[in-house]
């Protein structure tokens, strides 16, 4: 392909504008129109990136000849803008959870699928070099067989009343610590070692909020002995910023990793990769990709270059699957719907 690719984004907040800025660093992409139904947003788009700008998806797809779209819009939205954007046949990438519940994650996910187009989710961690490094020693076996770990985060998102205003009060709109942060901790896990078989011992705690959850905490198990926990705060104020902590305990070691670095202790050494017996540190800056551009992360221009890049390839005729499909998004689903129903029956069983 000599064209770029044109893409419209629908939904213009903070990721809209981020992915934004990471779409035209691309050199064969651009983005043509945005929707989104604040006035003042689309007016400054319209007067200073002279950019095709609409109040919503409907005049986005009307108005704009288009190859793929960026859907940011709260989750609760997005079973009418995809049936739009299936329609239209075209490619989407859609900011997690993707979707409110599996049976709509697994009909768009098989829909897309059936009509040939790219898709993908932004669940941002697949494409953190220190996750992706990690992955790669657990699959190399060099911790051995894993048996336990720990999938944590925490932020300060929540950390005062704030009533029920805004999306994160709700779980209709997808507020609440499991969708939005617990999301990600859950899809590391799935990242590693595929879905769990069951979850159990299911807590969903507030702290400050009304109507949804601020601390999640559960156990999840495999068939094949491989258990862990899941671990979610986002009203820790020690937290500046929200942080993933992945442990995978094996038979020949252990790794801790988050976003910027890892420790990793093994019994003996590994030549192979340059590890000596006992802990050994590695740094971003020792496993960084490089990538064109940087907003907020070497794995937001990442992934969102690999999302353009199975486009383009798709349409040249090629095979173009993406590190996280809606099949992987409708999989963290299914985890969810677990933890909401564990929980439930947990508060049942103590009633009575």
């Amino acid at each position: 392909m000599t064209s770029p690719l044109r893409l419209g984004i629908i939904g213009a907040g903070r990721m809209g504008i981020t992915h934004y800025s990471i779409a035209n660093a691309h050199d064969h992409a651009r983005i043509t129109g945005v929707a989104d139904p604040s006035k003042l947003v689309t007016t400054m788009l319209g007067k200073y990136a002279k950019v095709g700008t609409y109040k919503d998806f409907k005049g986005l797809l009307k108005g704009e000849e288009l190859d793929a779209v960026l859907v940011c819009t709260p989750p609760a939205f997005n079973p009418e803008i995809l049936d739009a954007v299936l329609e239209k046949k075209l490619h989407a990438f859609v900011e997690k959870p993707f979707m409110l519940n599996s049976v709509d994650g697994d009909r768009f996910a098989k829909g897309f699928d059936a009509a040939g187009l790219v898709n993908q989710v932004g669940y941002v961690n697949r494409w953190n070099d220190m996750f992706t490094k990690a992955k790669a020693f657990v699959e190399d076996g060099l911790i051995g067989e894993p048996l336990r770990f720990r999938s944590e985060m925490f932020s300060g998102t929540i950390v005062r009343d704030v009533g029920e205003a805004g999306w994160r009060a709700s779980h209709a709109n997808g507020g609440g610590a499991v969708y939005e942060m617990a999301s990600h901790a859950i899809d590391l896990i799935n990242y590693f070692f595929g879905a769990p078989d069951r979850v159990g011992g299911t807590s969903l705690s507030k702290v400050y909020s009304k109507a949804v959850e601020d601390i999640v905490s559960s156990s999840l198990f495999y068939g094949n002995g491989l258990a862990g926990t899941l671990y979610v705060n986002w009203s820790d104020a020690s937290y500046r910023k929200p942080t993933n902590k992945f442990e995978i305990f094996g038979k020949a070691g252990k790794i801790q990793v988050d976003q910027h670095g890892m420790k990793v202790y093994l019994s003996e050494a590994n030549d192979a990769h340059g590890l000596k017996q006992g802990w050994n540190q590695l740094y971003i800056t020792d496993v960084f990709s490089s990538v064109p551009f940087y907003v907020r992360g070497i794995e937001y221009t990442a992934q969102l270059f690999d999302f353009i890049d199975a486009v383009r390839a798709s349409k040249a005729g090629d095979n173009a699957p993406t590190r996280c499909t809606f099949a992987d998004a409708t999989a963290n689903l299914k985890v969810m719907e677990q933890l909401f129903a564990d929980d439930a029956a947990r508060i049942a069983g103590d009633a009575a």
